[in-house]
């Protein structure tokens, strides 16, 4: 896929993404990315027992991956805690649209 092409269709809200895909957008190895689905840290649309080419992500799933990514680079923290942490900054991100609406 082309970078043009890419970054067109992550402006999409509902494109879905393969793994590789995922991948580059994230800038990791597919092996992050099958360690964090199964240890339910990021969704990926479909049954865990399907093959990993089948998983589609949405950018949903890129936002919260790329968090989960700067959390355990640059703090280094274990995947748990970077999702408690992702997790916390989504609810709070929530809140603050309800309060604003």
């Amino acid at each position: 896929m082309t970078s043009q092409r890419f970054i067109s269709n992550m402006l999409a809200d509902d494109t879905k993404f393969t793994i590789d895909e995922f991948a580059c957008a994230c800038v990791v190895e597919r092996k992050w990315i099958i360690q964090h689905v199964h240890e339910g840290l990021i969704n990926c649309g479909i049954d865990l027992r399907s093959n990993e080419n089948e998983w589609r992500f949405a950018n949903v799933d890129i936002t919260r991956a790329r968090k989960l990514i700067w959390f355990e680079r640059d703090f280094d923290v274990n995947p748990e805690v970077a999702a408690l942490l992702a997790d916390l900054l989504e609810e709070i991100a929530t809140l603050r649209r309800k309060l604003t609406s």
